[in-house]
């Protein structure tokens, strides 16, 4: 029975760690995230190309194009790589005055590929900053200008706030799809910042210094190869800053199809460099003495928020079991009270950061939305989606 209360001790320690670390970053956000720097300065903008990976997109990519070059200065432009495309997304892209470039390569697919061949059409003349948009989302007036200033002046990469906010009129699945993705790209990078002075990257609304892109290893089918580029980048000495008034919108799904292809994506990619890349930050940090990497492994440790209460929900079940029948209770204490630091941060970060765009029911349905992911993360112990997949697009409207 010792053997067991300390094997149970043991493994509650190791759930409450990314509960702790989730509920520090949404404390801190709300203490201090919401004063965030404002770039308005447009005078010493550096010459940027704004880089659009885009794979049979011509239902969307005019709309994308038509809020977004309004807004490029004369220092920008537009490249839209058209990436193994059989519709009309480079003459369209054209037409509506972006730079198109093709690539032809069914062997070597993905959106890392695309980027990759994007820089290098770029290295003819290359732009003091690239931004990364991707086709089908929408963008602030002056967000690319402060991407590609704060980019310039901070010699680092820069991640804007992306957001996936829900439509009004979507169903109880996107709502609390909105919630987890506005906790991801929102709460916790501005704890994080406060913390460790950077945060992930994110794939769109993003930008990095020319002097920096040869340090970008995105040719690769990586499913998540924005976050592992910004885990390269900061080991190598250079922090990704966040930028929360450079505004980026993608718009969720409206098919549960492509919602679960989506989500599939993102998560089995998320799950898979938690694997590979958390033992690799803290053993960097040790050998380096870095805490700001420390401190990035802690972060990049909490697995998706669905999945983090569902461990923690069942690991406390399980040890109060384990108490019942005569175990210590030590156990089902330090996992009852990361649930309960769980559930207060979830409350309280979206009471601050997420009641006006989502609505209180999405709260509610929260453990219903777990559940239906459920299949999702079993999917990742035999059947993980390691290559990239294009997410179905919604008629443009």
């Amino acid at each position: 029975m010792i053997v067991l209360n300390v094997l149970l001790i043991v493994a509650a320690i190791l759930v409450a760690i990314p509960a702790a670390m989730f509920s520090v970053e949404v404390l801190l956000a709300v203490l201090f995230g919401r004063k965030t720097p404002v770039i308005n300065d447009t005078s010493k903008v550096p010459s940027f190309a704004v880089l659009i990976p885009a794979h049979n997109e011509q239902t969307v990519i005019a709309k994308t194009l038509a809020t977004l070059l309004p807004t490029i200065p004369a220092q920008g432009r537009v490249i839209v790589v058209a990436d193994n495309c059989s519709d009309a997304t480079a003459a369209i892209a054209r037409e509506c005055g972006a730079i198109a470039v093709e690539r032809f390569d069914t062997t070597r697919r993905g959106k890392g590929w695309a980027l990759d061949f994007g820089i290098e059409s770029l290295s003819v003349a290359p732009p003091e900053v690239v931004v990364f948009l991707d086709a089908d989302c929408c963008v602030d007036e002056h967000t690319a200008t402060r991407l590609a200033v704060a980019a310039q002046s901070s010699g680092c990469p820069v991640q804007g706030l992306n957001l996936c906010d829900p439509d009004p009129n979507g169903g109880a699945l996107q709502a609390v799809s909105g919630l987890a993705f506005r906790f991801k790209n929102l709460v916790r990078p501005l704890g994080l910042t406060k913390l460790a002075g950077m945060t992930h990257l994110t794939g769109t609304g993003m930008a990095l210094p020319w002097a920096r892109i040869n340090r970008a290893q995105v040719a690769s089918s990586n499913v998540v190869e924005d976050m592992q580029l910004g885990i390269d980048l900061a080991v190598a000495g250079f922090r990704t800053k966040f930028l929360p008034t450079a505004r980026v919108n993608s718009p969720l799904p409206q098919q549960r199809a492509a919602a679960k292809t989506q989500r599939t994506r993102w998560e089995h990619g998320h799950l898979r460099t938690l694997m590979t890349q958390v033992p690799r930050l803290f053993a960097r940090a040790c050998a380096t003495r870095r805490c700001d990497l420390f401190l990035l492994a802690l972060d990049l440790a909490i697995p998706p928020l669905s999945l983090l209460v569902m461990m923690t929900v069942a690991f406390t079940l399980l040890a109060t079991v384990a108490a019942l029948f005569g175990g210590s209770p030590i156990a089902a204490a330090i996992a009852g009270t990361a649930l309960l630091s769980i559930v207060s941060s979830v409350v309280l970060g979206w009471a601050v950061f997420c009641r006006q765009q989502i609505p209180l029911r999405a709260l509610v349905l929260a453990p219903l939305y777990a559940l239906w992911k459920v299949p999702l993360y079993v999917a990742f112990l035999w059947r993980r989606q390691q290559q990239w997949v294009r997410t179905a697009r919604d008629s443009a409207a």
